[in-house]
């Protein structure tokens, strides 16, 4: 079968060698093999995170979606003090949702979709409440936009209050300076930036505080970080049964984006949204936040009044390329294009290729006046009839 064209922010294209990785001989997960399978992780991963301090800090893996290990930290770190959460996307309306299961005094500071934090607003209510603990998603990827997290952990830091990020689109494309910014825990997944399958995610954390969690009650079974915490300190191994062979394939992952350098990928990643930003503005779209805003893994770009979304994308995806649509109050007004995994600058031509044929019979179709579209130059051409058309298709 052919290939899909993964453009999107998770699940991605995945590199040949994690195909390997995955169907390696079966191992037991409570056999001195698995202990050092995550023991290595675990040292990849702080690696990835270039913490200068790593006897200060641990990262424990779960079989779970990034939603997993959000609510493992909202569920185990608050304790019974009062939690804050920052909002401005659909992601921060999750850890909402989530942490008013588990905890009752959940606090909320929301802006709307796509705009940036009133960082007066976050000050003055830290001041007039006791708060605990501060949550925040890094990268909203309703949105696109990259949220500062070094002025939050100052804030947090000035008030007392443990800093939590979720960075589970950002982590692997965009640094998270976990000293200097005073995060406490921050939560990933694999199946995005760092490019592995879907299925694991991680919390890393400090270790002092990875300690204080025996203390607080447990309020879930599988995704106590304290348990987490406590088989990973004493046996080197997870408390449930891991989903082992995503084990090699992130270990895999952790190893590419190791040889090819930690600065080195997020540069590529940064190219790679370059270049497809700037395709797309030479089509004449716009994006929905300015770009010194967005992360370098998606670009959300407005619909033309003239196109519809979900006929775009079903014309897109008739040439194997896959795109998001917009969610929430994005719904029906903008796509999304991501540009990480295994894409090459052949991808991304012959992408803009189709997004430029796909949105000239859109238009046409609606009856409206067309945009006019620029013809792919011949250099172009040749490098979409080049690129490699029969690859198994990624699952």
């Amino acid at each position: 079968m052919n290939k899909h064209f993964l453009f999107t922010p998770g699940p991605v294209n995945v590199a040949a060698n994690l195909r390997v990785a995955i169907s390696k001989p079966d191992i037991c997960h409570r056999e001195p093999d698995f202990d050092a399978l995550l023991s290595s992780i675990e040292q990849k991963l702080l690696s990835l995170f270039q913490i200068e301090r790593r006897d200060r800090y641990r990262a424990v893996v779960i079989t779970g979606s990034g939603t997993a290990a959000n609510e493992a930290m909202l569920s185990s770190v608050v304790g019974e003090g009062d939690v804050l959460i920052l909002s401005n996307g659909e992601f921060g309306e999750r850890l909402v949702k989530t942490s008013n299961i588990h905890n009752a005094q959940t606090h909320l500071i929301e802006e709307p979709w796509g705009q940036a934090f009133n960082l007066c607003r976050i000050e003055a209510y830290l001041k007039a409440n006791s708060i605990a603990v501060i949550a925040m998603v890094h990268h909203e990827t309703c949105s696109g936009m990259l949220n500062r997290l070094d002025l939050i952990g100052a804030m947090a830091k000035a008030h007392g209050a443990l800093f939590i990020v979720d960075g589970v689109s950002s982590v692997g494309a965009e640094h998270v300076d976990m000293e200097r910014c005073n995060i406490a825990f921050c939560s990933s997944s694999s199946s995005k930036a760092i490019g592995s399958y879907p299925g694991l995610s991680f919390v890393i954390g400090r270790k002092k505080q990875f300690k204080k969690l025996k203390h607080h009650r447990a309020r879930t079974t599988y995704l106590n970080l304290a348990t987490f915490y406590a088989f990973l300190k004493t046996h080197v191994q997870t408390p449930n049964t891991p989903a082992v062979p995503l084990f090699f394939a992130l270990e895999q992952a952790l190893d590419n984006i190791l040889a090819e350098g930690v600065a080195n990928r997020f540069d590529a990643i940064r190219k790679r949204a370059h270049d497809l930003r700037r395709g797309m503005r030479k089509l004449n779209l716009d994006f929905q936040i300015d770009e010194k805003d967005m992360c370098s893994v998606l670009t959300t770009v407005r619909v033309p009044a003239s196109v519809n979304v979900t006929d775009l994308r079903s014309r897109l995806r008739e040439s194997a390329i896959i795109i998001y649509e917009g969610k929430g109050v994005f719904k029906d007004k903008v796509f999304q294009v991501g540009n990480i995994g295994e894409i090459s600058d052949l991808d991304i031509a012959h992408f803009l290729q189709k997004l430029e044929a796909a949105l000239l019979v859109c238009q046409t179709n609606g009856n409206a006046a067309v945009v006019p579209i620029r013809a792919p130059k011949p250099i172009e051409k040749r490098m979409i009839e080049q690129a490699r058309p029969q690859e198994p298709l990624v699952s």
